[in-house]
């Protein structure tokens, strides 16, 4: 099937990747030959030769692949904001650089977003071939998004997924330092889509995922998109605002009805360590915000990009 003037923009945070960039960039250019493509490689300020295979690439390629590279490291999300403000394509897909995904998911991927009317397709899997600290960490994404962005219970929000023009140039509105991409395209469409796709073994390097980068973007969505951690503070605060009257009068009604029994050191300590470290949850979470809007309004930027081919 040829698709007659669809421009096709495949965005690919880079990062770590020297051993898997280059094969995958051939297959995609090889294999792709329904659409006009456009690779745009972002560089995440990779610490390996990521970078030189990437000019390598785009020597070789120039008529396809764009190369970004950044001057700092400032995440996948991140990096593929800076991907998307620099696409050219009528669909997009976003996909990461360790060829877990194949080659063939990607065209039926594509295929499905032109075939049909969504702004959004997400990919899903029988079985997630990812570390088990990633596995662990989109469980727990996946059920926060549920209650703070109002995802649909039955959609997985996978890294691999494809967006039209519409939705890229809703989503590159946002110029504030924390984006998280999923909140931002949650936010604007309802016509969201799904198709089921392979998922590999990652066969060589290990994923860029530790356990802090997954923190802070959960902390992007939820300081961002959502102030229902300032409600359930406040909610929190209310309920041991509660506990600790009951707790007073007992105490009360005990001291009347026995004058001689001790007050417990250890449940008056107890009591002091649970209400001070509840005030300073939630005035940590105020700071977090606070600090947030600082940044922004301070014009933290998304990314810096040193060097561009394009």
């Amino acid at each position: 099937m040829s698709i007659i003037n669809r421009k096709l923009s495949i965005i690919i945070p880079v990062y770590n990747s020297e051993t898997t960039i280059f094969g995958l960039c051939e297959k995609l250019i090889l294999e792709i030959k329904s659409y006009e493509l456009e690779i745009v490689l972002v560089n995440d300020c990779s610490g390996d030769n990521s970078e030189k295979i990437c000019i390598e690439l785009y020597n070789k390629y120039k008529a396809i692949i764009k190369f970004y590279s950044l001057a700092k490291n400032v995440g996948e999300h991140n990096a593929v904001m800076a991907g998307l403000n620099q696409a050219t394509g009528d669909y997009a897909i976003i996909m990461d650089d360790d060829f877990q995904n194949p080659v063939s998911e990607v065209i039926k991927l594509a295929d499905s977003i032109y075939q049909n009317e969504n702004d959004v397709v997400y990919t899903y899997y029988d079985k997630k071939k990812h570390s088990l600290i990633r596995n662990l960490g989109s469980k727990f994404n996946d059920k926060a998004a549920n209650i703070m962005l109002r995802k649909p219970k039955d959609l997985y929000l996978s890294s691999f997924k494809a967006i039209n023009r519409f939705l890229i140039n809703e989503v590159i509105k946002y110029d504030l330092p924390f984006p998280y991409i999923d909140g931002l395209i949650l936010r604007t469409t309802d016509k969201i889509g799904k198709i089921k796709v392979e998922h590999k073994h990652r066969k060589q390097g290990k994923s860029g995922y530790t356990f802090a980068k997954l923190f802070s973007l959960w902390m992007n969505m939820f300081t961002n998109f959502s102030i229902l951690p300032l409600r359930f503070s406040i909610f929190i605060g209310f309920v041991f605002s509660i506990l600790g009257f009951l707790l007073g009068i007992a105490t009360m009604i005990m001291k009347i009805l026995e004058p001689e029994l001790p007050m417990g050191y250890a449940s008056l300590m107890f009591g002091v360590s649970i209400f001070s470290g509840i005030q300073l949850i939630a005035i940590g979470m105020v700071g977090e915000y606070l600090g947030r809007l600082f940044l922004s309004i301070n014009k933290q930027p998304q990314y810096a990009i040193r060097l561009k081919k394009d």
